[in-house]
């Protein structure tokens, strides 16, 4: 009797422990994250657009604005890549210069997406609810230490 009353005991313990439902890594599943996002950040205003998933890719703008005037901007796209997602983007200087190679672009090789997550190494989007989502960048420091900046957006 005492081994049945511990079992029934652990069963809602173990059920509210269960990580979230795990989606397969396709662009409908991130949909969400399409439309014109605005926040702050970086001492100043920060705007994302993020298209609807086609052909295969969703593509943003990215631009940071501080005292009136554009710091930077980033050209920003989440493809399909065999079985796995993946994000990658380009910097660009207020006069469009890039800041990486022609080739070269930052990527962020897709960890795992749930319902109201999409986790990239290094970046993660967050729903918050269809009006709000929270981004989250692994900025890396000159000391070698990692900082995680976080981009909250209203629609």
């Amino acid at each position: 009797m005492k081994i049945l009353i511990y079992i029934l005991l652990l069963i809602p313990i173990s059920f509210l422990a269960q990580e979230p439902k795990k989606l397969e890594p396709k662009l409908e599943n991130i949909s969400w994250i399409s439309g014109n996002w605005k926040g702050e950040a970086f001492g100043g205003i920060t705007e994302e657009n993020w298209s609807t998933p086609s052909g295969g890719s969703m593509m943003a703008t990215f631009k940071l604005i501080n005292n009136n005037k554009v710091s930077f901007y980033e050209i920003e796209i989440i493809r399909q890549l065999e079985n796995t997602l993946i994000l990658q983007l380009k910097h660009f200087h207020n006069d469009l210069k890039g800041w990486e190679t022609k080739d070269e672009t930052v990527d962020f090789p897709l960890k795992y997406i749930t319902k109201d997550k999409v986790v990239f190494e290094g970046m993660s989007f967050e729903k918050v609810n269809d009006k709000e989502m929270n981004v989250y960048v692994d900025m890396h420091e000159k000391d070698g230490t990692t900082k995680i900046i976080k981009f909250n957006y209203t629609k």
